[in-house]
């Protein structure tokens, strides 16, 4: 891939001049309370580079789905205070995207000034199909910063075609940043000239968030390790009753497609041995380990059980290249989150190249408490690495490709 960079835009020069910046500030909160930084973090580096060097910094993003227009439970507001905590220099929250207060804002900026533009989704324009109103949208953004440039920093939406991912990069300059760069660069040793055994485990609660890329990917693993909610449409297409558990029945006929596929290639696909069967979808419901094969007609499973614990951790031990996306159970129940636990714990044990594929899985690493120094890489964007794996082009990516 050839583009220019965010190094090749600071050997240009940037004192005195606008760079709007695309991040992926998409936090979870708990009503105003960051449960996760983790975004906001990864942004720092691009945004901090471009300040101390001069630049007038006007960074876009989105928070949540918004249904484009302005929604108060989706504001920027306590990224703009986190930003301003860790940058350790007030980021200003424009009150608006393009209108008069983001114009007065990024009118008045001093050099290595920081302003954070409100929610771009709360224009309908940013994720229209209508490529003219994307257009506009980016238009109205360019004008914003007049002479300026476009670095394209936030991986975690390059997958998707928005005017302030995709159309911006064709009204200035653009760019990419160094933490697009660098998850790109990951995703790259997932796909050229692997280091095997490669393992790949899969979690999160459906098949067909994930039919794309198991299908790719069945092309190029040694071993596939399925958990979550995914599991059990897994298992019932195998001929198991799975009870009350999370079953996607119209996904039965591809999932069968997938098993067989599986062993025409020899690609060994480990599933669940033993469940936590649970009474209730509840952070305190009465629960009992249960074979796989064997789930209660009135019980649910919620996690992998101690046998698969195991099973996992073994079929990880020698792998020398692993991605992981999506947990193996509800993490977010402390007496469900011991699959989850048990399989970051032995990635953070193993010596191999080891990939966490963003959303859940990343943030299911911070609130158990694991040290992310412990892996390899922990994505910022799970859609788009699975995108990516899936063989498809990123349009946030293809749009800088065009520009050199």
């Amino acid at each position: 891939m050839t583009v220019k960079n965010l190094d090749d835009l600071l050997g240009e020069g940037v004192q005195g001049r606008y760079v709007l910046v695309r991040s992926d500030l998409n936090v979870p909160l708990d009503g105003e309370r960051i449960t996760d930084d983790g975004r906001v973090r990864a942004a720092l580096p691009t945004i901090k580079k471009l300040a101390d060097a001069g630049a007038k910094v006007v960074v876009t993003a989105h928070l949540g789905r918004p249904k484009g227009e302005p929604d108060p439970k989706y504001t920027l507001a306590p990224v703009a205070k986190r930003l301003s905590e860790l940058l350790g220099a007030e980021v200003t929250l424009a009150g608006d995207l393009v209108g008069e207060s983001a114009k007065a804002l990024t009118g008045g900026l001093a050099d290595g000034g920081v302003v954070l533009l409100e929610n771009v989704r709360f224009d309908a324009r940013e994720t229209s199909k209508d490529a003219v109103d994307r257009s506009e949208l980016a238009a109205e953004l360019g004008a914003l910063v007049p002479g300026g440039a476009f670095v394209s920093d936030g991986f975690g939406v390059v997958h998707r075609k928005q005017a302030s991912v995709y159309e911006v990069a064709s009204v200035l300059p653009a760019y990419a940043g160094g933490l697009v760069l660098a998850e790109l660069d990951v995703l790259k040793k997932l796909t050229d000239d692997v280091q095997r055994p490669y393992v790949v485990v899969l979690g999160g609660a459906k098949v067909s968030d994930k039919l794309g890329v198991i299908a790719n990917l069945l092309t190029k693993v040694d071993r596939l390790l399925v958990g979550g909610g995914m599991a059990y449409t897994f298992l019932k297409a195998q001929g198991h009753e799975v009870g009350q558990s999370l079953l996607q029945a119209d996904q039965l006929d591809q999932v069968k497609g997938f098993l067989a596929e599986a062993e025409k290639r020899g690609v060994e696909l480990v599933l669940p041995v033993d469940v936590l069967a649970a009474t209730e979808f509840a952070a305190d419901a009465e629960n009992e380990v249960v074979d796989a094969t064997a789930i209660p007609a009135d019980r649910q499973g919620l996690d992998i059980g101690p046998r698969s614990r195991e099973l996992f951790a073994s079929k990880l031990a020698d792998a020398k290249t692993v991605f992981w996306n999506g947990p193996m159970g509800v993490f977010e129940f402390e007496a469900f989150s011991g699959g989850t636990r048990a399989v970051a714990e032995a990635l953070v044990k193993s010596d191999a190249f080891t990939v966490v594929g963003g959303g859940d899985s990343a943030a299911a690493v911070r609130q158990l408490g694991l040290p992310e120094d412990g892996f390899s890489h922990i994505s910022t964007g799970g859609g788009a690495s699975l995108e990516y794996l899936e063989g498809k082009e990123l349009p946030g990516v293809t749009a800088l490709e065009e520009k050199n």
